[in-house]
């Protein structure tokens, strides 16, 4: 049974960190039930370093994973336990914050070298960053650092097709989150029809990068800077047209969200203590952050 469309959302520009332009494509309590596992989803693009160089400093997060796919430019991150590294075009930095950490993230211009190897505006940066919550019982679990430096990138007769996580025709994704959501990450380079099998029940999101495609037989074409919201009934998805998109999959955890800016948990109350942990100096209740580097 191929899925059909349950909505369209359309984003809107706003400023997060020190003061970067981005376009929020969803996030917040009046979204959640509707992407549920997936709390937020930011793209951030421009050629004027004053839009972005002032970035993301350092600031915390608790009960939920970052992803960051970069297309464009390059990226600098921290933690507080000192695990750093940059993530360049085609690259990833996945982070599932658990318990609670300290991040921070300094999008910046590429330089020298780096302008010749990825042949890029050298003023340009952009790409996503993806929030996904975790369960209640994880919640609370220890921090992982991933730096994910190669993904897997096949070419079909539709075009090519990025994997972060989940599987495409039996291609594996380098994340395999061991998580009640199950999550699925593809980012699809398309000019033809693309079709993929996703799990009945889960929800499914497809955001346009850029260009536009038919998501669904019976809808018009969706362009560039709209998130396609599926059904959660039928097993397939099929996409027809010359676009660039990410498709998002994942099991919804139906469960209460309290949100507190990046702090996600389940109730005020564990919101209350993530706070005064803060203010306390405890907020940090793992020192020993797992670190994978793929």
């Amino acid at each position: 049974m191929i899925r059909g469309i349950y909505g369209i959302l359309k984003g809107r520009e706003t400023i997060d960190g020190a003061g970067v332009k981005l376009y929020r494509v969803f996030g917040g309590s009046t979204t959640v039930q509707l992407t549920d596992p997936f709390l937020l989803l930011d793209f951030f693009g421009s050629v004027n370093p004053e839009d972005y160089i002032v970035g993301f400093p350092w600031h915390p997060h608790r009960g939920i994973e970052t992803v960051t796919l970069l297309y464009e430019g390059k990226v600098e991150h921290e933690d507080s336990e000192g695990n750093k590294g940059v993530i360049y075009p085609g690259q990833v930095q996945w982070m599932t914050a658990g318990s609670g950490i300290f991040h921070q993230e300094m999008p910046k211009p590429l330089e020298g070298i780096e302008v010749a190897k990825y042949n890029q505006n050298p003023l340009s940066v952009k790409g996503l960053q993806l929030w996904i919550n975790l369960p209640s019982y994880k919640k609370m679990t220890e921090p992982t650092y991933r730096n994910i430096k190669s993904l897997p990138k096949e070419r079909f007769d539709f075009g090519e097709i990025t994997i972060l996580a989940g599987e495409y025709k039996g291609i594996e994704g380098p994340v395999r989150v061991k998580s009640d959501v199950d999550p699925m990450y593809l980012d699809v380079n398309l000019d033809g029809e693309f079709r993929l099998n996703v799990k009945n029940g889960y929800t499914a999101l497809a955001f346009v990068v850029d260009g536009k495609a038919k998501f669904s037989p019976n809808v018009p074409e969706i362009e560039k800077g709209n998130l396609v919201i599926f059904n959660r009934e039928g097993e397939e998805i099929v996409v027809k047209g010359k676009a660039r998109f990410i498709i998002l999959s994942g099991k919804p955890l139906e469960e209460p969200v309290a949100w507190y800016g990046p702090i996600v948990m389940n109730t005020e109350d564990q919101i209350l203590e993530a706070l005064a942990d803060l203010r306390r100096g405890r907020f940090i209740r793992h020192k020993q952050v797992n670190i994978e580097d793929y």
